[in-house]
């Protein structure tokens, strides 16, 4: 059994604790107010956080949903008694406030949009402010705020809202079309995979039928995860680790035409497997080296495939020790708006800038006689972008 000093002892020790904490958090209680700013510093906090809500909800699309939640904010950040969102051409409203103000909503919308400008009404159900979403230069639709009485700053700040929805609704429409030229972009890099290419490999294939099946039946297995891997249909973004594998399947297919005059090395980091990387963005780099770098010899040549771990950034590098090229011709090949056989290498390119800015796209060194070598970096934390499996 504990004395009763040592209980004493311990029970002083939690009464000094608790008042402690107590001091805390009253000293905390007190701060607060300053913490937090003056008045006027969190209302232009809460206004950003309101126009962030709202911005997430109307950058998510055009549909009733986000609209509704979009109106739910935009209610609170007009001070309104509803506000109202109106898709004019589809007849839509999204409507955060008494479902009667509906009929009110699409009435005074339809008539926003035969004007093209922000007016008042006085409806039987109360008064409201109208003023027109411009969305690509024709009117969307409208933002609606009901109140009773509607004030000088109510009509004004209605205008506002009204461009700034458009704004939204405009970035939403160039998200979904930078997603189309993404996937565009990738049908352009999976339309690489020539009918040359896959006649060659089959030859190959069937060159080791009766002189080596087991060979014959692996290269088959190759042949069947390098089409899976290239016409997958999940996600813009995979590892690496999963690109690797693509890549060596399709030099083994090569090498099987090959033989001896064609060899690689890998020299990959192992904590760069992982890594997040643009789907195909690696694999016709790849592939531009076997077919302009090493085929147009005679004698073949080498392939090194580099990965390092610099900090911020995982670098990629494909090198081979082929017939390289002039760097104007380098310079024309990667000119988006110019013909050219090295497609692959350009929509590459293209992606790397449009995903990771001007600075982020490849760098090429290379020469007549001296091979070529590409190279790219990606940042290691992407965390806005998914991967799927292969």
């Amino acid at each position: 059994m504990l004395d009763a000093p040592l209980l004493a002892g311990a029970a002083g020790v939690v009464v000094g604790a608790a008042l402690t904490l107590a001091l805390v958090f009253a000293r905390r209680f007190a701060l607060a107010p300053r913490d937090l700013g003056s008045d006027a510093e969190r209302a232009t906090h809460r206004t950003l956080h309101l126009a962030a809500a709202a911005a997430s909800a109307l950058r998510g699309g055009r549909d009733e949903p986000d609209a509704t939640r979009a109106a739910k904010h935009l209610r609170t950040l007009l001070a309104a008694d509803a506000v109202a969102i109106v898709d004019a051409a589809e007849d839509r409203v999204a409507l955060d406030g008494a479902e009667a103000l509906t009929a009110s909503a699409r009435r005074i919308a339809a008539r926003v949009r035969e004007t093209g400008r922000r007016q008042v009404f006085t409806e039987s159900e109360g008064d409201a402010v109208g003023a027109p979403i411009i969305v690509d230069g024709r009117v969307w639709g409208a933002v609606i705020a009901f109140a009773s009485p509607v004030r000088g700053p109510l009509v004004r700040a209605t205008g506002d809202v009204a461009e700034w929805c458009a704004a939204q609704l405009e970035l939403a429409g160039l998200d979904a079309s930078r997603a189309a030229l993404a996937e565009a972009e990738l049908r352009a890099l999976r339309a690489q995979i020539s009918p040359h290419f896959i006649y060659n490999a089959l030859t190959a294939i069937a060159s080791f039928i009766s002189t080596d099946p087991p060979r014959a039946r692996d290269l088959v297995l190759e042949f069947a995860d390098f089409t899976r891997y290239s016409f997958r249909r999940q996600g813009e973004f995979t590892t690496l680790a999963e690109e690797l594998r693509s890549i060596h399947s399709y030099l083994e297919l090569e090498r099987a035409r090959f033989g001896d005059r064609l060899s690689v090395r890998l020299r990959i980091a192992p904590e760069t497997l992982a890594t997040v990387i643009p789907f195909l963005s690696v694999q016709p780099l790849v592939e531009n080296a076997v077919r302009h770098g090493l085929e147009p010899g005679e004698r073949g040549g080498v392939i090194t495939v580099t990965s390092i771990d610099d900090g911020t950034h995982t670098e990629v590098v494909v090198d081979d020790d082929g017939v390289g090229m002039d760097p104007d011709e380098l310079a024309a090949l990667l000119d988006l708006d110019a013909a050219s056989t090295h497609v692959g290498l350009r929509n590459v390119d293209a992606r790397l800038r449009q995903l990771y800015g001007p600075a982020g796209g490849l760098v090429v060194e290379t020469n007549v006689g001296s091979g070529t070598a590409v190279r790219l970096r990606v940042p290691k934390s992407q965390p806005q972008h998914e991967t799927a499996p292969a």
